[in-house]
C-alpha cells in the first residue's frame, strides 16, 4: 500500500477544489493507495468571536463514497500570537490521526503551507503543491512571515514541488537548492464530459438574462466595486449573479445585495455545470495584482467546456488563452465588454478541449512516485 497524508486548505465538502479533483481520480486509477484527508483547524475562539456555533476536532472518518480515503479535521485551541507552539499541536494531532490508520510512514502532500510543520517534525517524504502565492496577498505582517518561513522551508526540503501555474513556477524555481528536483508544473483542469452533458436550467437563477461568476467570493480575488459597476450597467436588461461560498466582509456582502447582486451561495460540485450552461454571459471581475497573477483558474477550464462567452479582467489564464470566446476587458471598458457579449451569446462556436482531470491526475500521481 502507498499511504499519503494531504495536509489541505480546503475541507472536502461539496464544493470540489483540486485536492478532490485529483485525489478522487487517483484513487479510483491506484487499488494500491491510501488517503488521509486533513482538512482546515478547527478554530473555535474565531468562531465564538464571530457568533458562529464553535466546531472542534474531528477524528478520522472514512469517506463511503470514495474507497480508501479518511477525512479528519485537527482543532486549534488558542490563536497563534498567544499560542507559539499551535503548529506543532496541530502537527501532533496529524500525526496520532494517521498512526491510529495504520499509516506510519506515509508520504506527505502539503497544499496549505500549515503542512511545513508536520514536515518538519516527521521526517516524512513530501511534495509541496503550490497553488497560490500566499507571499503576495494581503496579510498581516506576522502571518505573511509564518508563511514565508514555512514556504522557505518546503521549498528548500520538500522531496517534489508543484505548481500549479507557469508564473509561480517561474517566481518560486530560484529558491529551490543545487541538485533538487526542479519545481514541476501540473496545471488544473476540468471534466470537459460532464460539463457538456446537458443540465436543466436551476429554479433559483434568476429570470431573464444572467452575467454569471462561479467561484468563491473573496477579496484576494474578487473586485467588489467592478462587480457592483457590472450590475448597475445591466440593471433592467439582466442579473449578475454570484456562485459560490462567500467569504467576503459584512459591508462588501451588503454593497452587492444593495446592487441587486444575485448571491446564490455555494452549490455541490454537480449542480454547478447546470447554472454554467444556462447563463448568457460568464464574467471574471478578479482583482489583477501579483496575487492573482500566480493563479491558474480552474474556473477557465469549467467555463471553456461550457461554451458560453466570456468576459474577463486582465488576470493569469484568461489573458493568455486562445480562445475567441473570451473578452478581455479592463475595469473602465468592462460593462461595455459584457454588453457585447450578450450580443453575441447565441453565436456558434466550435469547441475546443480544455485538459481534463484525468490527465492532470496521473501528472500528480507520477509526482508523487518520485517520492
Amino acid at each position: 500500500m502507498t499511504d499519503l497524508v494531504v495536509v489541505s486548505l480546503e475541507a472536502w465538502d461539496g464544493v470540489w477544489r483540486r485536492n478532490q479533483h485529483l485525489l478522487s481520480r487517483m484513487l479510483a486509477a491506484d487499488p494500491d493507495l491510501r488517503v488521509l484527508f486533513v482538512e482546515p483547524p478547527a478554530d473555535p475562539l474565531h468562531q465564538l468571536r464571530r457568533g458562529a456555533r464553535p466546531e472542534g476536532a474531528r477524528p478520522p472518518r472514512a469517506r463511503h463514497e470514495i474507497d480508501r480515503l479518511w477525512t479528519m479535521r485537527p482543532a486549534k485551541a488558542l490563536p497563534r500570537r498567544i499560542d507559539a507552539r499551535a503548529d506543532e499541536r496541530l502537527s501532533r494531532q496529524i500525526e496520532r490521526a494517521a498512526r491510529r490508520l495504520g499509516m506510519t510512514q506515509p508520504l506527505l502532500w502539503v497544499n496549505d503551507l500549515t503542512g511545513a510543520t508536520v514536515s518538519r517534525r516527521t521526517g516524512w517524504p513530501t511534495l509541496y503543491d503550490m497553488t497560490d502565492d500566499w507571499l503576495a496577498a494581503d496579510r498581516p505582517d506576522a502571518e505573511r512571515e509564518r508563511l514565508r518561513q514555512a514556504e522557505e522551508f518546503l521549498l528548500a526540503h520538500a522531496a517534489q514541488v508543484v505548481a500549479c501555474s507557469p508564473e509561480l513556477q517561474r517566481r518560486k524555481s530560484a529558491s529551490r537548492p543545487p541538485g533538487a528536483a526542479p519545481i514541476a508544473l501540473i496545471r488544473n483542469g476540468v471534466d470537459v464530459a460532464a460539463y457538456r452533458t446537458p443540465r436543466p436550467r436551476p429554479a433559483d437563477l434568476p429570470a431573464g438574462k444572467t452575467a454569471m461568476y462561479v467561484g468563491t467570493l473573496h477579496a484576494d480575488r474578487l473586485d467588489v466595486d467592478l462587480c457592483v459597476d457590472i450590475a448597475c450597467g445591466i440593471a433592467g436588461e439582466a442579473t449578475l449573479v454570484l456562485v459560490g461560498p462567500n467569504a467576503l466582509a459584512h459591508d462588501a456582502t451588503g454593497r452587492l445585495r444593495d446592487a441587486d447582486v444575485a448571491l446564490l451561495g455555494a452549490r455541490p460540485a454537480d449542480a454547478v455545470i447546470g447554472y454554467l450552461q444556462h447563463a448568457d454571459v460568464l464574467v471574471v471581475p478578479h482583482v489583477v495584482d501579483a496575487f492573482t497573477d500566480s493563479l491558474d483558474p480552474i474556473k477557465l477550464y469549467e467555463y471553456q467546456a461550457v461554451d458560453r462567452p466570456v468576459v474577463s479582467t486582465p488576470v493569469a489564464g484568461f489573458r493568455d488563452a486562445d480562445d475567441p470566446r473570451i473578452t478581455v476587458a479592463d475595469v473602465a471598458t468592462f460593462k461595455a465588454a459584457v454588453a457585447s457579449a450578450f450580443a453575441a451569446a447565441d453565436a456558434p462556436v466550435g469547441k475546443g478541449k480544455p485538459p481534463d482531470w484525468n490527465t492532470r491526475a496521473s501528472e500528480m500521481a507520477s509526482a508523487v512516485q518520485t517520492l
